[in-house]
């Protein structure tokens, strides 16, 4: 093999940043391309034209004019064509694996920061070849292998890693060097730096700073003055330093959250409980799931305008029950909401996370008997909608009056049936 260590800096590093290109639409033209190459798509989270936002679009889409964020009434007025998919995120999940075990090969510095991109720290990895040769075989393994595309930015740092993947899309490689920055960025208004959003961009407007060259000329003291600690940063990533390091290790989650979009807007606390339940359920199994418990639990709430309002309180104990979640957003719900103003959509989002094993919860006579039992249900509950599905055990107040109905008319069957499922599940669980 040639010498590449010339390619290679003498101190320093060099990071790759691989964003997967519309990934949830490319999955589809991967899984079904007789039906999605090559054409305008959408993945959206609901198809009906009230509540419907476009999550991501094709690249066929975006040269129509669909967005991200778009209201999926608004795409269909631009582009009547438009393939509408719902989401399917064990899908998405499969291949996001996939794609990372192929990054994975080159280096074990991978820290995976979203389901579809990653940094690689491939300083350490001369033996594969310059870092335009990996880069290049990366991606075209990655398509060869699973159909996807994809762009990469190669640097000597984590940010300038992450601009430089966007600037070829799709299936672009771009280097991104320290010398190349003023050409490059300079010129540039500064919510095109990541990491700036447009709040942050307004400030910095404000101050009189517009670009990012601007910002990399601008006074340090000035900028910890206006932003604290953040000026600091905001001074380097305009000079494109970055120190951060490429993470193998996933930090533990500082929150677990789940929101829905109603399909009718609701009212009252009576017909906002089966929402809840149903929310407050699915983020205790996340919790269960990575071995976490909650100190805290913030409910939110948007109305038909479009107005937000979030309510956060402590929990009595730290817990990773549903039952405690439900009955905590319940509370928020009744205390800070009107019985009579409509609700289009609810959250619940858990906070203050620790893992359980490190946690003092402290349990009153009455809870210390039940927890053994409590927790071999979760168990069991957990280990049912692992094999067969969400909605393999669903709770009384989870049911809309449809699901009722249908329960009624199998009655004697289902109940058999959920006996004998959960009956296993505990064995096994024990």
């Amino acid at each position: 093999m040639q010498n590449v260590d010339q390619y290679y800096p003498a101190s320093g590093r060099v990071i790759l940043h691989v964003d997967m290109n519309a990934f949830y639409c490319s999955v589809h033209e991967a899984e079904d391309p007789e039906q999605y190459k090559g054409k305008a798509t959408a993945v959206a989270g609901s198809v009906e034209s009230r509540r419907g936002i476009i999550v991501t679009c094709s690249y066929a889409a975006r040269r129509l004019g669909i967005s991200t964020g778009m209201q999926v009434q608004k795409a269909l007025r631009i582009c009547p064509s438009l393939i509408l998919i719902k989401p399917n995120f064990h899908l998405y999940r499969k291949y996001s694996n996939a794609f990372m075990q192929i990054a994975y090969s080159y280096t074990p510095l991978l820290e995976a920061v979203s389901i579809d991109e990653c940094y690689l720290d491939i300083t350490g990895s001369r033996q594969f070849g310059t870092p335009l040769e990996i880069a290049g075989n990366l991606q075209r393994r990655i398509m060869e292998e699973l159909g996807l595309p994809c762009s990469i930015g190669i640097a000597p740092n984590k940010l300038l890693a992450k601009i430089a993947s966007d600037l070829k899309k799709p299936s672009g490689i771009s280097v991104l060097r320290l010398r190349d920055v003023p050409s490059i960025l300079w010129d540039k208004p500064c919510n095109e730096m990541f990491g700036i959003g447009s709040k942050t961009a307004e400030k910095l407007r404000k101050l009189g700073i517009y670009s990012i060259g601007q910002l990399a000329a601008a006074d340090e003291t000035m900028l910890v003055g206006h932003f604290g600690v953040m000026g600091s940063w905001l001074k380097r990533a305009g000079n494109g330093i970055d120190h951060g390091i490429v993470n193998p290790e996933r930090e533990q989650s500082k929150s677990i959250g789940h929101t829905t979009t109603l399909p009718h807007d609701v009212v009252g606390l009576a017909e906002a409980r089966p929402i809840l339940l149903n929310l407050s359920d699915q983020v205790a199994r996340r919790l269960r799931k990575q071995g976490l418990v909650a100190a805290g639990v913030q409910l939110t709430i948007r109305t038909p305008d479009m107005k937000t309002i979030t309510r956060s309180r402590q929990l009595e104990a730290p817990t990773e029950s549903s039952e405690d979640i439900y009955k905590a957003v319940c509370d928020q719900f009744a205390r800070h909401w009107k019985g009579d103003k409509p609700v289009r959509l609810l959250g619940v989002t858990l906070q203050g996370l620790t893992l359980k094993e490190e946690a003092a919860i402290q349990l009153d006579l009455f809870d210390y008997e039940r927890q053994p039992k409590k927790e071999s249900l979760n168990k069991a509950m957990d280990m049912l909608r692992n094999k067969f599905g969400e909605n393999a055990v669903l709770t009384a107040g989870m049911l809309s009056d449809s699901h009722s109905a249908r329960l009624r008319n199998h009655k004697e069957r289902g109940t058999s049936l959920q006996k004998d499922n959960l009956n296993g599940a505990e064995r096994d669980a024990d």
